[in-house]
C-alpha cells in the first residue's frame, strides 16, 4: 500500500525532472528579484561604492588587504580615523574579509558592492531553511521563504536593518548575519525535530552569525532556548554554541577582552507602536495570523518562531524604559517584521497546497500552487518598492558619477557641476601638502559627493593624510572629543553623542582641542566656517574650491610634560572625567590619568590645577608613526611624554614605563632611557583566541575524515 502510493510521484519526477528543481528555481526567482532591484547594471561596475555608512566602509577591507594580512595580523591598529583606532576588533570581520577574498578575483569596488546585496539575495534560502526546520511541507516552505525574503522591500524604515535601504545605507553586515541566523534557527529545529542529535554545521552557522553581527547572534541564540525543553535539545544547543564560539574565537575572545573599551554612543530609542505596526505590515498581520493558526494546527515546531514573534517587541518596548542606550531598540524589529512575512507565506502555501490536494492533481498541481503562491508575493512585494532601485543608483555609480547635469534643447546633456572633480581635487590638494592629520567642516550637504562621509576618506585617497573623524564610532575613546572638536569647526555638526559640551563655531578652543590630537589640517566647506578660521588667523594652506585647507598652529606627536600628571581616584567614571577635563581648554597641560605611578598625585575634581611643576627640559626628536609602532627619542628622560595616539590595552611601550591612559584618550609613558618604542601586540586573547579556533577548525575537520574514511568499508562491504 505504502510502495504503491509512492510510485506515481516517483513517475511523476522522472517523466518531469523540472519538479526536482522546483525548490531552487523559485527560491533562485526571490533572490533575483532582490538583485534586480540593486541595480545589477551599476553593481558590475568598476568604481568605488558610497552612500550614507557604505562610503566610508570602503576603507576597512582595503587596510586589511594592504596592511593587516601582510603583516600577519587578523585583527590590529589603524591610524586613519580617530588619532588611531582598534580595526576589526569591535566590528565584524567576515564581510570585510569577503571582499578582499573577492578582490583576488574582480576589481575591488566590484568585490565591495557583491558582497553588500549578498545577504539581501541570501535570505530566501535562509527563510526556506527555516520553515523546513519546523516541519513543513516542501510546498508550503518555498512559499513561505519567498515571502519572507520579501521582507526586505519594507520602506517605512532604513537603519533598523536587514532591509534594502539599511543595507544601502551601510549596515550589510546586518543582511548577512540576519541571513546566517535564520539558517541556523532552521537546522537546529530540523535537529531537534529529527532527534538526530548535534551536527557540526549548526556550530558552524552560529560562527559565521557571530562574525558577521553580535545582535543578530545574541536574538538568535535567546529565541532558540524553547528548544532546551525538547529531546535532545540541550545537547544539540549547547554543541553548536560550543563550536560556534570555538570557530570564532580567534575575534570573539578578544572582543570579550576589551568591549569595556567601547565608546557609549548613548544611542536614544524609538518609541511608540508606530515602528511596530507600520501600515504597509497590516495586510500581512491578517495572513500571518492564518499561518500561526495552521502550524499550530500541523503541530510543527513552533517554539522559536514564538519567541521571534514576542521577544524583539518585548525588548523594543522594554529598552524605553530601562534606558539601556548600548543597544538600540529599532534593531530587534527586522526579527519580528520577518517573522510576520514567514507566516503570511505559510498561510498562502497552505491554501496552495490545500487546492492542490482537492484537484488531486498530485505533485504537478501542488507545486504549479506553490509557484502561483510564489508569484503573488514576488508581485505584490515589487509593486511596492519605490526607494531601493534609486537609492541603488545612488550608491553604486560610485564617487565618480556625482555630477548635476542640465539638458539642452536638443535633450543632450550638459553638465553643470562635477562634483566629483571637487572631490578628487581636494586629495589631489591634500597630496601636494606635508603629511599631517586633516580635521574637516561637517556638513549634510557633503553628501553631494556621495555622502556626508565622504571626506573620511581622506586616508584612502590619499597616504599620510588620515582624517580625525570616522565610521566605527564605537571602536575609538577618541570618539566622543573628536565630535566636540568637530562641533566647534562646524557651521552644521552632527553632534551624534548625547550630553557632550558642544558649541558653535569656537576657533579659540578648537585650535586649543586639536593641538592635543596633533591635528595638522583644517578643511573647511562653508562660507561661514571659511570666514571664521580667517578671523582667527588660521594661515590658508591651500585652496580647492569649494574648500579651503588651513595650517593649524604648529603642535607634536609627542609632548614632554610641564607637569606632573595627577591619577583620577574620584565617583564619576575616567570618561566623564576626561570630558570635564577637555572642556577646561586653560588647563589642557595639566594632564590626568585613569592609572599611574604611586608617586603621582591622585584627585577627585579635575577643576584642581595645583600640580607639581616640572623643570626638566628636554627635547623629542625622530618622531616615527608606524602602522602599530610608534617610536622617538628624547633627551628628558624620567619625564612623562603625551603620545597623540589613542589608548588600548595592546599598546606595549619599550624604554619607558607605560603606557598610561591619559585624558581625553591618549597615553603617556615615562622614558627610561633615550629611545622609546610602543609597539600595538597580540595580548592572551588574541592567542589564545586563535588556538582556539584553529583547534576547533582542526578538530572538526579530523572528525569529518574519520566519519567519511568509516563510511569506505561498509559501502565495501555492502558491495
Amino acid at each position: 500500500m505504502t510502495a504503491s502510493s509512492r510510485a506515481p510521484s516517483r513517475r511523476i519526477d522522472i517523466d518531469r525532472p523540472w519538479i526536482r528543481f522546483a525548490v531552487p528555481a523559485l527560491l533562485t526567482l526571490g533572490a533575483l528579484l532582490a538583485f534586480g532591484f540593486m541595480r545589477p547594471d551599476r553593481l558590475f561596475l568598476a568604481n568605488t561604492p558610497t552612500g550614507g555608512d557604505m562610503g566610508a566602509h570602503v576603507l576597512v577591507p582595503a587596510y586589511i588587504r594592504d596592511t593587516l594580512l601582510p603583516s600577519g595580523r587578523l585583527l590590529g591598529w589603524s591610524n586613519d580615523w580617530y588619532a588611531g583606532f582598534p580595526i576589526l576588533y569591535f566590528y565584524f570581520p567576515l564581510p570585510a574579509y569577503t571582499i578582499v577574498l573577492l578582490d583576488v578575483f574582480v576589481p575591488y569596488g566590484v568585490a565591495f558592492k557583491l558582497v553588500t546585496v549578498a545577504g539581501l539575495v541570501a535570505l530566501p534560502f535562509a527563510a526556506y531553511v527555516f520553515a523546513r526546520g519546523m516541519g513543513l511541507a516542501k510546498s508550503v516552505s518555498v512559499v513561505a521563504g519567498i515571502a519572507g525574503g520579501t521582507f526586505i522591500f519594507m520602506e517605512s524604515f532604513s537603519i533598523f536593518g536587514a532591509n534594502t535601504l539599511s543595507t544601502l545605507a551601510g549596515e550589510y553586515s546586518f543582511s548577512w548575519s540576519f541571513a546566517l541566523s535564520f539558517a541556523y534557527l532552521g537546522l537546529l529545529m530540523k535537529n531537534v525535530r529529527e532527534g538526530r542529535g548535534f551536527t557540526a554545521s549548526t556550530g558552524v552557522l552560529l560562527a559565521l552569525t557571530a562574525l558577521t553581527h553580535l545582535i543578530t547572534t545574541v536574538v538568535v541564540v535567546l529565541v532558540s532556548l524553547p528548544l532546551l525543553f525538547r529531546r535532545r535539545g540541550p545537547a544539540i544547543l549547547v554543541g553548536s554554541w560550543v563550536v560556534g564560539f570555538g570557530i570564532a574565537a580567534f575575534w570573539a575572545l578578544p572582543l570579550l577582552a576589551t568591549v569595556s573599551y567601547t565608546t557609549d554612543m548613548r544611542w536614544f530609542p524609538i518609541t511608540g507602536f508606530d515602528a511596530v505596526f507600520p501600515r504597509e505590515l497590516w495586510p500581512v498581520l491578517v495572513l500571518a495570523g492564518g499561518g500561526l493558526a495552521y502550524s499550530i494546527w500541523r503541530r510543527v515546531t513552533l517554539g522559536p518562531v514564538l519567541a521571534l514573534l514576542v521577544m524583539p517587541v518585548a525588548g523594543y518596548f522594554i529598552i524605553q524604559y530601562v534606558d539601556f542606550r548600548k543597544l538600540y531598540n529599532a534593531r530587534l524589529l527586522p526579527f519580528w517584521f520577518f517573522t510576520v512575512f514567514l507566516l503570511a507565506g505559510i498561510a498562502v502555501g497552505a491554501v496552495a497546497k490545500s487546492i492542490a490536494q482537492r484537484v488531486r492533481g498530485g505533485t504537478e498541481v501542488r507545486w504549479v500552487a506553490a509557484a502561483v503562491g510564489v508569484v503573488f508575493f514576488l508581485t505584490v512585494a515589487g509593486l511596492g518598492v519605490n526607494k531601493a532601485p534609486k537609492w541603488a543608483t545612488w550608491n553604486y555609480s560610485g564617487y565618480e558619477a556625482k555630477a548635476v547635469y542640465a539638458y539642452g534643447e536638443d535633450g543632450e546633456e550638459i553638465l553643470q557641476t562635477d562634483y566629483w572633480a571637487e572631490y578628487s581635487g581636494l586629495m589631489a590638494t591634500l597630496d601636494s601638502l606635508p603629511d599631517g592629520r586633516v580635521m574637516w567642516e561637517a556638513n549634510s550637504d557633503l553628501n553631494r559627493y556621495g555622502t556626508p562621509m565622504a571626506l573620511m576618506l581622506t586616508g584612502y585617497w590619499v597616504e599620510g593624510h588620515p582624517s580625525m573623524e570616522g565610521l566605527l564610532f564605537e571602536s575609538s575613546l577618541t570618539t566622543p572629543f573628536h565630535f566636540i572638536n568637530a562641533s566647534e569647526v562646524s557651521q552644521r555638526p552632527s553632534n551624534p553623542i548625547p550630553g557632550l559640551p558642544y558649541s558653535g563655531l569656537n576657533f579659540e578652543r578648537a585650535v586649543k582641542h586639536l593641538a592635543v590630537f596633533d591635528v595638522e589640517y583644517y578643511v573647511s566647506f562653508t562660507e561661514s566656517a571659511t570666514q571664521a578660521a580667517h578671523e582667527f588667523g588660521l594661515d590658508v594652506a591651500a585652496v580647492s574650491d569649494p574648500f579651503t585647507v588651513f595650517r593649524l598652529p604648529p603642535a607634536s606627536l609627542v609632548d614632554i610634560a610641564s607637569f606632573e600628571p595627577a591619577v583620577w581616584d574620584g565617583d564619576d567614571t575616567f570618561v566623564d572625567a576626561a570630558i570635564d577635563w577637555y572642556d577646561q581648554v586653560e588647563s589642557l597641560d595639566r594632564w590626568i590619568v585613569e592609572d599611574g605611578p604611586a608617586a603621582w598625585r591622585r584627585i577627585d575634581n579635575v577643576s584642581l590645577r595645583s600640580r607639581q611643576v616640572i623643570t626638566t627640559s628636554g627635547v623629542v626628536t625622530d618622531i616615527v608613526l608606524e602602522d602599530h609602532r610608534i617610536s622617538f627619542s628624547t633627551t628628558a628622560v624620567g619625564v612623562p611624554h603625551l603620545v597623540k595616539v589613542s589608548w588600548f590595552p595592546n599598546w606595549s611601550a619599550s624604554g619607558a614605563d607605560g603606557p598610561y591612559r591619559a585624558a581625553p584618550s591618549l597615553m603617556i609613558v615615562v622614558p627610561t632611557q633615550q629611545d622609546v618604542v610602543i609597539d600595538f601586540k597580540e595580548r592572551l586573547p588574541e592567542m589564545v583566541g586563535k588556538a582556539m579556533s584553529a583547534a576547533t577548525i582542526l578538530g572538526l575537520g579530523t572528525m569529518a575524515f574519520i566519519r567519511r574514511k568509516g563510511r569506505r568499508p561498509a559501502a565495501a562491504s555492502r558491495d
